[in-house]
């Protein structure tokens, strides 16, 4: 069919075309009679493009109100809108929009056709327009390339790009124009050899453009154009099919009754009906081999995802003629697109054909060839993509059972367990139409409830899956999965209960034990999901409002499940009363019931059966999940709301009385002296201990007295040493939930006067009890007593007088420091170690990794639980140091909760935080030299380490350095402390021993702002002596870095605030060499003054800072009119150590003078060597002045060029904005490339706006020109 030659991208239009056209041949020849016959696209390949004459003498008679002038529409006489706007807005119908353009086609094509280009050119956001002259006189691509200059540069939107709800709709109305375009032309206009031979030939030339707004709505159109046009073709195919049918019908007539004009007339139907499908051919052919073959592998994945997503619908349209390989090889090759969309709409595009049993009958080939890409594609890294082809392998599965292979089935099965609830939906029902939905011919007839029914044989099959599948544990997952296609059977309670009661028939297989445990755990996670009504936890995607339909459901299975378990339960517990994993999964069916039926239905004789079975259970059992399964079922029929209330309560009242009687009379003996207990009496004694524990965790047992026996063996194992550790752990379970329900009612106010009494001693006796446990030789001991602990801090801490309950302050527990120190070592000891060395992994198999995994969970508990008491202040901040240290050691393990515990910690305390990374970062370098000694090896493992840590340390901090100014500021200055803390080993004149620290700390140099780097660099040079900033040898390497760090890429820092120095240095500097502009901003004499003197202000709020190794520093002054990036480190010392600028001598001084003052004064020879030095940076900055003067010229000239060129500025307004640009860049003028294009400079505010809005800023601390004193800032930073 489609085998015509390829559409040459610039289609050359015919001279001269017929235009006489009939007026009603669009909307009214169903049969295609009057279309003209012709080879559409014969013409289409002339050598030269010329438009057709205009038509003539058609159209004259139009509507009145109705027209169309220059390309827009006209109505009522007043010009409307274009084409693309109408379309754009969407509130015309798109049959009167197209009927409008069909009216005007006819009475002038030429002006009709240019307006349906321009259209295609709007739609793809060109603001250009091709004009008549140029559609005469310009080949295709020298139009586009027209319009492709008219694009917007400023922004890479277009219409099918843009965002919001009129350009969604904008597409939809796009795309039903193009269609409804061609369904109204399809009986004459697309025959006539010129409109579509030109729309064809432009979109063909836009679709292969460069610019992808072309090219995306260009493909578009094309692929909507040919999907408007297979409709044509089909319709043309049923019509010659009908035609064929009745010429066949009347030739077989008997001669007498054959109507030969009737025949004929049939012929030349058929004619002209192969004549037209043979045309719609031939443009299909020219866009498919045009725009499609070119444009599915476009490198835009939306035009890819187009183009597959339409040769879908051909191929279910036309299923004839595309429904072949020829085709379904694209289909095939882009389901392996990089893109997740295109993938998407692969599958969508194959579920449309698989949908039909007819045409997925002929897709053998197709399914055979790309069956495993479509398997492969169930575990896509796309959720949605994964979706799509788990539901496509179902309708692959329904089409045939043969094509899929046990093995492609079963990677699709393991997919009910996914975490993401619509892949396991589309497994679930793959798996219910693989498993269930086939009935063999024995099954047919059988009942619909019981052992025997249909659903008896379904119910085991699930049943076998479950057990196969080895993931017994996730039981509330394979019932969720597949809930949606199969609640009716598992909600079959009936033959559920049936098959675990009654006894097989003969000749049937009997469930196995594992089976009977299998069906009682779905059973459960059945009733859960049909009473609670949402997934299991790990596949909620958000919380549901129920419907009421839902809600009337929910009621009714709940009703069901009480009527039918009220009754079978009873009878389960009492067949399966040893089992520990059946019982513990049938006594959670009780807190589902609705408790009212009890009584309405007359059931209280099994409600006491029930109460009977439970007390057996806990009679015959000691499983801990057993006990507590038995105490959760009494609290869950317990409730005081029911009419069974008194009657449950009765039976749990007699229950604990029997275990507390019980209970104490064992600890008699057991504690009895000079008896050695036997294992007998530690067993039963350890037995009625758990179950009191499992009942005291859901009710109260206050009235029985319980703290002082609990107490008293707690002290009797402490004393001994010898008692069982599940006794002690147990022992100390219980009083913790006897302090608990004892809290509760001191909370609620229903205690007694002296119950807060009583309770802060047990409470504080218990606490210490558990201390000295601390130090138990036994691990689990310890870990139980360390777990307790620490609820009871968190619970005990200030916050218990949180939420307006200030009476309980007396109970406030705050631990000591001993009771800290222990706390932090039990986590060091028993937390970070390497797995290898933990001894205490269940049953000591050190290989098992289910073991290990079990270890480790055990541990991260212990380390949260601590790091609870850092984030709610329980324990000091500081004692994280020890925590924070083994972060990278232990990041896979701990990383993640460290880094949260850093987080929190921050947000209470930023500076605090602070201190205590930077007391971790100390820690680590002090172990360091305990082990490796004085002599520091900086390329070490251990050094690094050290510095890596402190590089993720620093990041922590974020990117808002003004949140963390003051905690970077501090961490600095106790890093600066630490590092010159202890003297040289070495004595006089050697390195510090902690100089190397300096090292780590400049990893936290990026986080400071300019002024405080300068800040921060002046307290540092309290530290040094005038031979450290002389001394260049390898282990004064630290030193170096790091006050280059304080100063390289300080000026350039763009994240700081602004700055007063810098402004107020630009001016001083700038009123030597522009003092007419300089005087336009002068600040005031006090103001000014001070930028000398306060950067001192801040090293001297803290006058008691002791600076070893340092001799007696001079009077510090302002750095500010010398630049960091120029000076020498001896330089630099210089200018900080220097006299104030007023006391400068002006002349050198005689060595006469200079001798004498040296009897003078104890500090003469630091006054001559700062004299010197002195005079040597006052020779260079003059060399300085004078090249800044030299690039601010040379600026200025630029800037003046720059302004003059904008608008709105007045030459009198270019000065101060020039000179403002420049001030504030006076640091950066060395850096400035002399070959910089100032047209595209933004230029910033006036100099005196700025200065007016910096007042409404926040105080800035750290800026020496706003730091006066601390009664300024009433803060203070050190």
């Amino acid at each position: 069919m489609i085998a015509a030659q390829d559409l040459h991208t610039e289609l050359q239009f015919p001279q001269e075309t017929e235009s006489q056209l009939s007026s009603d041949t669009d909307f009214e020849d169903p049969d295609g009679r009057s279309a003209k016959t012709g080879k559409g696209l014969q013409a289409a390949r002339k050598g030269k493009k010329a438009l057709g004459d205009k038509a003539k003498g058609v159209g004259a008679g139009r509507g009145p109100g109705l027209g169309r002038v220059n390309g827009h529409h006209q109505e009522n006489g007043m010009e409307n809108m274009t084409l693309f706007e109408v379309v754009k807005v969407g509130k015309s119908a798109t049959q009167s929009v197209v009927d409008d353009w069909i009216e005007a086609y006819k009475h002038d094509r030429d002006v009709a056709l240019l307006d349906l280009i321009n259209f295609f050119i709007q739609c793809s956001g060109c603001r250009g327009a091709v004009s008549g002259e140029m559609f005469r006189n310009m080949q295709n691509s020298e139009i586009i390339r027209k319009m492709t200059e008219e694009f917007d540069e400023d922004s890479g939107d277009y219409p099918l790009t843009m965002s919001g709800p009129q350009w969604k709709k904008f597409r939809i109305s796009f795309s039903d124009f193009i269609a409804v375009l061609v369904r109204q032309c399809q009986y004459s206009i697309i025959y006539d050899e010129y409109m579509m031979d030109t729309l064809i030939s432009l979109l063909t030339g836009l679709s292969d453009s460069q610019v992808r707004a072309f090219r995306h709505t260009s493909t578009l159109a094309a692929m909507k154009l040919m999907t408007a046009l297979v409709n044509v073709a089909l319709n043309l195919s049923i019509n010659m099919d009908n035609t064929q049918r009745q010429y066949d019908a009347e030739r077989n007539k008997v001669v007498a009754k054959r109507a030969n004009d009737r025949l004929e007339l049939l012929l030349q139907k058929r004619k002209e009906l192969q004549e037209n499908q043979d045309e719609i051919e031939n443009m299909m052919n020219a866009i498919f081999k045009g725009v499609f073959v070119h444009r599915y592998r476009d490198a835009i994945s939306e035009i890819r995802a187009i183009c597959i997503e339409e040769i879908g619908v051909w191929m279910k349209l036309y299923s004839d003629a595309f429904l072949n390989d020829s085709y379904l090889k694209y289909v095939g090759w882009t389901m392996h697109d990089k893109q997740g969309e295109v993938r998407l709409k692969c599958l969508i595009a194959l579920q449309s054909l698989f949908y039909s049993r007819e045409l997925g009958a002929r897709l053998e080939l197709f399914t055979s060839r790309f069956k495993d890409r479509i398997v492969s594609m169930t575990l896509d890294k796309e959720y949605d993509v994964a979706v799509q082809a788990i539901k496509l392998l179902t309708l692959v599965l329904q089409s045939s059972d043969e094509v899929l292979t046990a093995e492609d089935c079963e990677s699709v099965y393991h997919l009910v367990y996914s975490a993401h609830r619509p892949i396991a939906v589309s497994a679930g029902e793959f798996l219910f139409k693989k498993l269930f939905s086939h009935q063999a011919p024995e099954e047919e007839g059988l009942p619909r409830r019981g052992r025997q029914s249909l659903n008896g044989s379904l119910i085991k099959t699930t049943v076998f899956f479950f057990l196969e599948s080895e993931l017994h544990e996730h039981g509330a997952y394979l019932v969720d999965s597949l809930w949606d296609c199969a609640s009716d059977l598992l909600k079959d309670w009936e033959t559920m209960i049936s098959l675990l009661l009654d006894e097989p028939m003969p000749g049937e297989e009997a469930l196995t034990d594992r089976q009977e445990t299998a069906l009682v755990e779905i059973m459960l996670c059945a009733i859960r999901q049909a009473c609670e009504c949402h997934p299991p936890v790990g596949r909620a995607t958000g919380k549901r409002v129920l419907t009421a339909k839902e809600k009337k459901t929910q009621l009714d299975d709940r009703t069901r499940i009480t009527e039918m378990f009220a009754v079978a339960l009873p009878l389960l517990l009492a067949k399966y009363c040893v089992d520990i994993d059946k019982v513990t999964n049938l006594l959670q069916i009780p807190k589902y019931f609705d408790l009212d039926i009890y009584t309405t239905g007359r059931l209280e004789k099994h409600l006491d059966a029930l109460l009977r079975q439970i007390w057996e259970v806990q009679d015959k059992h000691t499983d801990t999940e057993v006990l507590e399964a038995c105490s959760t079922t009494y609290h869950s029929l317990c409730n005081e709301e029911f009419t069974i209330f008194n009657r449950v309560d009765i039976a749990r009242s007699q229950l604990l009385d029997e275990l507390v009687d019980k209970y104490n009379r064992l600890l008699e003996d057991f504690l009895q002296e000079g008896e050695e207990p036997d294992e007998d009496d530690a067993y039963q004694v350890l037995s009625t201990l758990k179950k009191i524990s499992a009942f005291h965790n859901a009710h109260d047992l206050s009235k029985w007295d319980l703290f002082t026996s609990n107490y008293r063996l707690l002290n009797t194992g402490l004393q001994n040493g010898d008692m069982p550790e599940q006794i002690v752990i147990h022992a100390m379970q219980c009083t913790h939930y006897i302090i608990l329900w004892h809290l509760a009612k001191v909370s609620d106010g229903t205690s007694l006067k002296g119950d807060m009494v009583t309770l802060r001693k047990q409470m504080r006796a218990f606490c210490l009890m558990c201390q000295r446990y601390l130090n138990s030789i036994n691990t689990a001991v310890k870990e139980q007593a360390f777990t307790i602990l620490c609820d009871l801090l968190l619970i005990f801490s200030h916050q218990i007088m949180s939420s307006g309950r200030e009476q309980l302050e007396p109970l406030v527990y705050t631990p000591d420091s001993s009771l800290q120190a222990e706390l932090l070592n039990f986590i060091l000891d028993q937390v970070f170690i390497d797995q290898d060395d933990d001894n205490n992994s269940t049953d000591g198999q050190q290989d098992d990794e289910a073991s290990k995994i079990e270890a480790l969970h055990k541990r991260r508990n212990l380390l949260a639980a601590y790091c609870k008491l850092i984030i709610y202040n329980v324990v000091e901040m500081n004692t994280g140091a020890d925590i924070f240290k083994q972060y990278m050691r232990y990041y896979n393990d701990y990383g993640d909760i460290i880094k949260d515990t850093m987080s929190k910690t921050r947000q209470i305390d930023k500076v605090q935080c602070a201190k205590t990374l930077v007391l971790s970062l100390q820690m680590l370098f002090n172990d360091m030299l305990s082990e490796l000694g004085f002599n520091i090896d900086r390329s070490s493992s251990a050094f690094c380490g050290i510095k890596e840590l402190a590089r993720r340390f620093s990041l922590t901090f974020g990117l808002d350095q003004m949140k963390t100014r003051e905690a970077i500021a501090m961490l600095h200055k106790d890093g600066i402390e630490f590092a010159f803390k202890e003297p040289s080993p070495q004595g006089e004149g050697g390195t510090p021993l902690n100089l190397a620290f300096l090292d780590i700390l400049s990893e936290f140099s990026s986080k400071l702002i300019r002024q405080d780097k300068r800040t921060v660099h002046m307290y540092l040079e309290r530290f040094m002596t005038f031979q450290m900033a002389l001394q260049r040898e390898d282990c004064w390497l630290p030193l170096i870095s790091y006050r280059n760090s304080l100063q390289v890429g300080g000026d350039d820092d763009t994240v700081s605030v602004i700055s007063g120095i810098s402004s107020r240095g630009s001016s001083v500097r700038s009123k030597k060499s522009k003092p007419a502009a300089a005087s336009k901003r002068k600040l005031p004499e006090a103001e000014e003054n001070s930028c000398s003197s306060t950067d001192a202000v801040w090293m001297n709020r803290e006058q008691n800072v002791q600076t070893p190794v340092m001799m007696h520093s001079p009077h510090l002054t302002s750095t500010v009119l010398r630049d960091p990036k120029k000076m020498r480190p001896e330089d630099s010392y210089a200018a900080a150590y220097a006299m104030p600028t007023e006391q400068l001598p002006q002349q050198p001084v005689p060595p006469q003078q200079q001798q004498h003052h040296h009897h003078q004064d104890t500090i003469d020879y630091n006054t001559q060597v700062t004299w010197m030095l002195t005079q040597r940076q006052q020779a260079e900055a003059r060399q300085q002045q004078e090249r800044v003067s030299m690039h601010y010229a040379k600026m200025r000239n630029h800037m003046q060029q720059a302004i003059r060129r904008g608008s709105g500025l007045m030459e009198d307004d270019e000065e101060p904005i020039v000179e403002d640009v420049m001030m504030s860049s006076e640091d950066r003028l060395e850096d400035i490339n002399e070959g910089m294009d100032f047209d595209t400079m933004d230029i910033d505010l006036p100099a005196s706006k700025n200065r007016r809005e910096r007042t409404e800023l926040k105080p800035d601390y750290f800026d020496p020109s706003s730091i006066m004193d601390d009664s300024v800032l009433n803060v203070s930073m050190f």
